[in-house]
């Protein structure tokens, strides 16, 4: 079943960029904030709880949270002081383990089957860390603690904000049964659709669903979810991985045709830069190459990517590319496709971009 001797917490900020904001501005407290720039091609970076009871959410086009929230007070993201605070609590989780996998400025993977700190147990370790959290910080954090990532990542979410749920590893089973499918990884709309046209509507429904027609259905993917199903997930908790690639991707509501897929590729080039935005603010590193991504209707996966002269400067730019690319897909036009993902790679340290700049000339020779 699941790897027993791992014992994982997750931590995940509340609410972080806007919390930040509310904490360093009292006038803010007590009201709804979006973190975005006001913008006709802005996103959420962050809604604040208040925010949120309005259906206002992360990624969320800009104009589009004005419209839930005509109330809301729209604060311009400072990434360099939501980097300072996600130091302060780094170094809170380092107090406890040397095996952590940031996920991003606000979550955290953390393997305490050790603990540096002594504490007996993985929920003692989770107490502490959340109140050395709010104690340096004057912020909250949800954590979940699990046998493994993928159940410590549901568990986190639990009892948000400012929670702790803790699954141990003879209640996994149990824990999961219940949840519908769409807390699995991956299961977005469609996948969501297409396991309800197999009766699928719980984790517990999949669990006692046919493996072998998992995978004859939706491939290595289907074996995935059956081991999901099973809490099974043996990934370890990795620290220090270098970025190698930021992507958003989206499975469309009906499959479409190479013609018709623009405005998506348009809208997710602005979720990737804004995420690009914050790998080149927090750790100095940009990318030099565009990658299209696409999954035919019968789940074929199709990848290309381009290394331009000049690295991509703007979500304008990463669409073009991105656009340009589908002339590189020779599938019959016919095809249709139920998947599109736009995303940057090729990361590089600005640092060594600017002392070297033949070395990186060379790359698109």
């Amino acid at each position: 079943m699941t790897t027993a001797f791992r014992k994982i917490v997750h931590v995940d900020m509340d609410a972080f960029y806007a919390s930040v904001e509310q904490r360093d501005d009292p006038s803010l407290r007590g009201r709804p904030v979006v973190v975005a720039w006001k913008g006709a091609r802005s996103v959420v970076c962050a809604a604040s709880y208040e925010a949120r009871k309005f259906g206002v959410r992360s990624a969320m086009p800009a104009l589009r949270a004005e419209r839930l929230c005509p109330q809301a007070v729209f604060v311009p993201p400072d990434f360099t002081r939501y980097k300072a605070v996600s130091r302060q609590v780094r170094e809170i989780f380092a107090r406890h383990t040397d095996l952590i996998q940031p996920l991003s400025l606000d979550e955290a993977y953390l393997d305490v089957t050790e603990p540096k700190s002594g504490l007996p147990s993985a929920t003692a370790v989770a107490i502490s860390i959340r109140a050395e959290i709010r104690a340096e910080t004057q912020l909250t954090a949800s954590a979940g603690v699990a046998p493994n990532k993928f159940v410590a990542k549901i568990a986190s979410d639990f009892r948000k904000p400012d929670g702790l749920f803790v699954v141990r590893p003879r209640e996994v089973l149990d824990f999961l049964s219940p949840l519908p499918v769409e807390r699995l990884p991956g299961v977005g709309k469609v996948m969501h659709r297409k396991l309800a046209e197999l009766n699928i509507a719980t984790i517990a429904d999949l669990r006692a669903f046919d493996a072998a027609h998992l995978e004859r259905c939706f491939g290595r993917y289907g074996k995935r979810l059956h081991e999901l199903s099973l809490g099974i997930d043996e990934r370890p908790v990795t620290p220090h991985q270098p970025t190698l690639q930021i992507s958003c991707e989206d499975t469309l509501e009906r499959d479409l045709p190479l013609s018709e897929l623009a405005p998506h590729i348009e809208r997710l080039a602005e979720k990737t830069w804004a995420a690009h935005a914050r790998e080149e603010s927090e750790h100095r590193r940009i990318a030099r190459s565009v990658v299209l991504k696409l999954k035919t209707s019968d789940f074929r996966i199709l990848t290309r990517t381009l290394t331009p002269a000049e690295r991509p400067a703007s979500a304008r730019h990463i669409a073009e590319i991105a656009c340009a690319l589908r002339a590189r897909i020779a599938l019959p036009q016919r095809t249709h496709y139920r998947l599109v993902g736009v995303g940057l790679a090729g990361f590089v340290d600005i640092d060594s971009l600017e002392a070297q700049p033949e070395l990186f000339r060379e790359l698109t020779s």
